[in-house]
């Protein structure tokens, strides 16, 4: 089946209507092939803002709905992304690029963040807190915030979505969601999944949730909306430098997740069957364009020589090709600029004497379409463009010595974001994810740095922005505190013993 022909059937089942599509406007395109799947009317800045008023509206009505009943919704939207996992994994696959099971494992994960929010729906909870004062109580309490914006990027379409949309929905916020224009087909196929939770569970407030369908001035007007006070963007850190200025300008919260040129490092202790299988997945799952892909590595010089010509055998071994067939590892870039940037920091590295494997075109998908050998590039030193993200499968291998070298060079990049050690010397592995190691947000210890849980808080220090997303107590983002001093007693006593006393 044609590309495009097996994308218009997926949306028709999940409940989006054929007349999404226009005769012309902003192309929805595959990077299998290269192909237009369709063209869709981009809103205009006065739609934009008619449903940035419509989720404002919302706001007032879903704040006041118990937050159980608010997670009875999320459990109805993971029920509908249990029954629609393989078609919505399958249009990731034709949007986005990713292998099959990549495809699958995202809408897998959108499950789990709702199940998470259903546990969390009854798990808002704060502090009662002592206080020095006879016949008062102290306590904190957690309320709504309001509208979320939510600004996602074309390697992870949806579940990065539902990191965000999940909490908002239990935390009482509406989402208003700028997907990127290279993947709105699978934002819409969710727009349809929300709704048909919303009509199960009922009563759910027009405008809880809006797509807006558009390039970057919709999502500066999200971002400028003096109604959003919180907006999740996910992008390059150049993205950021210009959306972080603008939310504090107007006081908004900003959940920044932004670049990661993520390492990891090979001890001389580490099982490197087991670090050779973790290597190669983060560095060329999703054809490099995870924002935790694996692209710097440190071997220590007495296994490099054993572990790097492995190493360049698994490249020039992996199955490249249509993300849906059997046995394809890494499917297409995104499009002709990811492969040109790609070209250009293969090129800086070559002037810098590096040895390259792979890195070149492959004749697959037509004229259109973009897929590479992944690089295994040899540095002689931790420079150029190694210390620079190229969204693109590159991986930059450099020797190391001593292992407080190795720290202190991964640390060397304005990123911050994943990081992995490979070692059986608990020595360095607890160094590493102490204060004096990694000084990334996500630091693992024989994993690599891809393939997050949502359990976990998800997001990077420095120039990846310091946002948290899915687990932990990152939903304290979604919500305001208020602290409440309560006296049950007869008489007014002031804190720090301050006497003020008045007479009648």
């Amino acid at each position: 089946m044609q590309v495009a022909d097996d994308a218009k059937a997926i949306l028709k089942r999940l409940g989006v209507p054929d007349a999404v599509f226009a005769k012309e406007g902003l192309a929805a395109r595959s990077p299998i092939d290269g192909s237009i799947i369709g063209y869709l009317r981009a809103d205009t800045p006065e739609e934009a803002k008619t449903k940035i008023a419509r989720a404002a509206a919302a706001f007032k009505q879903w704040r006041l709905v118990p937050a159980p009943r608010r997670g009875e919704f999320v459990r109805l939207l993971g029920e509908e992304l249990r029954a629609a996992k393989a078609d919505l994994g399958r249009l990731v696959t034709l949007e986005a690029g990713k292998i099959v099971s990549e495809g699958l494992g995202e809408v897998q994960e959108m499950i789990d963040i709702c199940d998470y929010g259903v546990g969390l729906s009854r798990q808002l909870f704060g502090l009662t807190i002592a206080t020095e004062r006879p016949s008062h109580r102290m306590m904190e309490t957690w309320h709504p915030l309001g509208v979320c914006g939510v600004i996602s990027a074309f390697n992870f379409p949806v579940a990065v979505w539902s990191w965000n949309a999940a909490l908002a929905f239990v935390c009482g916020d509406p989402v208003v969601w700028k997907p990127s224009e290279k993947t709105m087909l699978t934002a819409l196929a969710v727009q349809a999944l929300v709704k048909r939770a919303a009509e199960t569970f009922g009563g759910v407030p027009d405008g809880l949730h809006e797509v807006l369908i558009g390039g970057r001035d919709l999502g500066e007007i999200l971002v400028d909306d003096h109604r959003v006070p919180v907006v999740s963007a996910t992008g390059s850190t150049a993205m950021g430098r210009q959306v972080g200025p603008k939310l504090a300008a107007r006081f908004a919260r900003a959940i920044l997740e932004l670049g990661g040129n993520n390492a990891a490092i090979v001890a001389p202790s580490a099982d490197l069957d087991l670090a050779l299988r973790g290597i190669a997945f983060a560095a060329m799952g999703t054809a490099g364009q995870r924002c935790t892909t694996l692209r710097r590595l440190f071997v220590h010089d007495s296994v490099y020589d054993t572990l790097v010509p492995r190493l360049r055998k698994v490249y020039g071994s992996v199955k490249i090709g249509d993300p849906r067939e059997n046995g394809v590892l890494v499917g297409p870039l995104i499009d002709k600029a990811a492969f040109d940037g790609m070209q250009r920091a293969l090129d800086e590295a070559r002037a810098a004497g590096a040895a390259i494997t792979g890195g070149t075109r492959q004749s697959v998908g037509g004229a259109d379409a973009y897929y590479v050998a992944p690089a295994l590039v040899e540095m002689k030193a931790h420079e150029g463009p190694v210390k620079r993200e190229t969204f693109a499968p590159i991986l930059y291998v450099m020797r190391y010595s001593k292992f407080e070298d190795a720290i202190v060079m991964q640390n060397d990049v304005g990123a911050g974001l994943s990081s992995s050690l490979f070692t059986l010397d608990m020595r360095e592995a607890e160094t590493f994810v102490s204060v004096a190691g990694s000084d990334c947000g996500i630091a693992n210890v024989n994993i690599g740095p891809s393939g997050a849980e949502i359990g976990g808080a998800f997001g990077g220090e420095k120039e990846t922005g310091g946002g948290r997303e899915a687990g932990s107590d990152a939903w304290k983002a979604y919500m305001r505190r208020a602290t409440n001093t309560i006296n049950y007693g007869t008489t007014l006593p002031l804190a720090q013993g301050v006497s003020f006393d008045i007479a009648e």
